[in-house]
């Protein structure tokens, strides 16, 4: 079954496999990719990696936090923002009090740490 993730009515996204406006085709929306891993049952995917936002849904995360927001206007952000809505998922942009982070990993280097990685 190559249908949407879950708790997102079938009825409420498009089908088409091409439209005048991206948004309104299936690729945006659609679980195929994870129909092939989720539901596999005789071998494992090792050494694969999918980043794809749909995944959220999936696995029945409901909160989203994120950093940045650079391409919100795209096509591909829009369907996400879609999706998460349809599946009752809570998203909102992180604004951390600090805007800058310094990481001194010397003062945090212990004894078992290899001194050549430094």
């Amino acid at each position: 079954y190559n249908g949407m993730p879950n708790g997102c009515d079938d009825d409420l996204l498009p089908w088409a496999r091409s439209a005048s406006n991206k948004l309104d085709t299936k690729y945006l929306y659609g679980n195929f990719i994870f129909n092939a891993i989720l539901f596999e049952n005789e071998q494992r995917q090792i050494g694969c990696e999918i980043i794809y936002f749909v995944f959220f849904i999936f696995v029945g995360i409901k909160d989203v936090i994120y950093m940045s927001d650079k391409y919100h206007d795209t096509p591909e952000m829009a369907a996400s923002r879609r999706l998460f809505d349809l599946a009752g998922i809570e998203y909102k942009q992180f604004a951390p009090k600090c805007r800058k982070i310094v990481i001194d990993f010397d003062s945090i280097n212990h004894s078992g740490m290899n001194q050549e990685t430094k």
